[in-house]
């Protein structure tokens, strides 16, 4: 990974482009300080499958009842 600055980045993005498609990553710094992280495009590697979650929570019977006064109450401060 190396930084370039933001003249350089506008100047060179071809180059900069195709180092990012050989798997590299490339940060982009203003006055010195990162701003962005160009990084190849792709899967995160993280597989997501419906369900995963399923039996770590309940939802309890009285989800969808009205709230208590004292609850209602406090958002009308």
């Amino acid at each position: 990974m190396h930084t370039v600055n933001i003249h350089e980045a506008k100047t060179h993005l071809s180059r900069l482009i195709a180092e990012i498609g050989r798997g590299e990553e490339v940060v982009i710094a203003k006055g010195g300080k990162p701003v962005a992280r160009l990084v190849p495009y792709g899967p995160t590697g993280q597989e997501r499958r419906f369900g995963k979650d399923a039996g770590l929570f309940e939802v309890p019977d009285d989800f969808d009842e009205p709230l208590p006064a004292q609850v209602l109450a406090g958002f009308m401060e």
